[in-house]
């Protein structure tokens, strides 16, 4: 029964194969007879992070729903202590592997939208998590700044790489909330070919990492932030010109200067008429015929692909404003890690379908496909056929322009942040007869 118990049709993706594999590579590989093999816990953490809302046995109820009556009903369930030692026996490594080994670009050459000019179109951002407010947690992670001292909940920090026409996150690393997304943009680097085009905004274009990435042989193009001194070396018939990026550590010795080309463009905003956003983007494609500046600075907009990638990570996966459950540190790179290997088997499934269609995988609906993926693990394997035709159901229309201004629905409530001392406070009892002293009406 352990050995049927899988995802449904995500095991496509992370079929037991390359679970026993990465299993091994990280040696997790229980040494006697458990009721909860690290195989099947790494299945498990995968539901869990599909089924966000949903308990631990809850979550295992549903990964062996798919099973034949007679078996489910001779299934000997583990409780919820011995499921949360089994996922502490796994750690997090076999999950960081199973992402590192299953998850690549999915696009094809002739995939919509996905290309430019030959170049694989991708988007680096960054984002956090909260995770549960335990000590362990708040020592190994952090907590942001706040107008009231310090945030509620322990940070998770993540910063990922992700094709710009699938929205599939193919490259990610995690750190304290501390740690910034330059630091950990650093480990991406292997994931970088020279077939790429990377979009990033302002908050990385810094010299080492910059340089880095192109080292890669990938081309570059990354807004700058307005305070950056970038001298005019040449002009080029499309308005853009030729400068460069020195380190801050570099500026007299100059000994690792890096060529690049500057492109200064503003973008009117309809809703302001009198105002207008300006933008500077650095790119390592020098060459104008190859790339024109209008076609670089329309091409930037494809960044915003991973804003969409991550509302459907953080809002429809996990659920609005959820907390990760785990109570320790590696728990919560095991789930974070998780969370990631789902969204991308999705996006997987998801994509597949609208090549073999010939549609742009963005009218297909990411919600639609994740109440589908859900569905399948009640079925056990399923059937990827049926499966797809549910995702082509019900196209979405086609992509409108959007507006999403920096605003907030709900105000700060004028409560104090609940803080670890909370917990512990007085507890009420009950008030004895004598307490209780009944007025008389005036």
């Amino acid at each position: 029964m352990r050995d049927r118990i899988a995802l449904g049709v995500l095991t496509a993706t992370y079929p037991q194969g390359l679970v026993d594999k990465v299993i091994e590579s990280t040696g997790k590989r229980e040494l006697r007879y458990r009721l909860l093999p690290a195989r099947m816990v790494v299945y498990y953490v995968l539901a869990m992070t599909l089924f966000q809302e949903a308990g631990y046995e809850e979550v295992l109820r549903e990964l062996t729903e798919g099973l034949l009556g007679r078996a489910r009903n001779a299934l000997q369930r583990p409780s919820s202590v011995a499921i949360s030692k089994a996922r502490a026996r796994l750690g997090s490594a076999p999950l960081k592997a199973l992402f590192t080994a299953a998850c690549v670009p999915l696009a094809q050459l002739d995939s919509r939208g996905a290309f430019y000019r030959g170049w694989r179109v991708v988007s680096m951002d960054g984002t956090t998590l909260d995770t549960a407010d335990t000590a362990d947690n708040a020592q190994t992670f952090g907590r942001p700044g706040s107008s009231r001292g310090e945030s509620a909940f322990p940070q998770l920090r993540i910063v990922a790489l992700a094709e710009s026409g699938t929205k599939a996150i193919f490259a990610a690393a995690m750190g304290a909330y501390g740690t910034g997304e330059p630091t950990l943009a650093r480990q991406l680097v292997a994931a970088i070919d020279p077939g790429m085009l990377i979009l990033a905004d302002r908050g990385f274009t810094a010299h080492p990492l910059f340089s880095a990435m192109a080292g890669t042989g990938a081309q570059l193009c990354w807004r700058a932030k307005a305070n950056a001194v970038m001298p005019v070396l040449e002009r080029y018939p499309d308005g853009s010109f030729r400068s460069e990026l020195v380190a801050s550590s570099d500026k007299r010795r100059r000994q690792n200067v890096l060529t690049v080309r500057v492109i200064e463009y503003s973008v009117e905003d309809p809703g302001r008429p009198q105002a207008e956003s300006v933008y500077r983007l650095v790119t390592t494609i020098l060459d104008p015929k190859m790339a024109p500046a209008h076609e670089l600075a329309a091409l930037y907009s494809e960044r915003w692909e991973f804003e969409s990638a991550l509302d459907e990570l953080k809002t429809h996966q996990r659920g609005p404003r959820v907390v990760l459950r785990s109570k320790t540190s590696d728990g919560v790179y095991q789930e974070a890690w998780g969370m990631l290997c789902v969204h991308y088997a999705i996006r997987a499934l998801l994509c597949q379908a609208a090549h073999n269609s010939d549609i742009d995988p963005d009218r297909v609906s990411f919600t639609r496909s994740l109440r589908a993926a859900r569905r399948s693990i009640r079925r056990s394997v399923g059937d990827q056929v049926s499966l797809a035709a549910d995702f082509l159901q019900e196209l979405l229309p086609r992509r409108r322009l959007r507006a999403n201004p920096r605003v907030v629905r709900r105000k700060m409530p004028s409560f104090s942040v609940r803080r670890p001392e909370h917990r512990h406070g007085p507890q009420p009892t009950l008030p004895t007869p004598a307490a209780i002293r009944i007025l008389s009406p005036p």
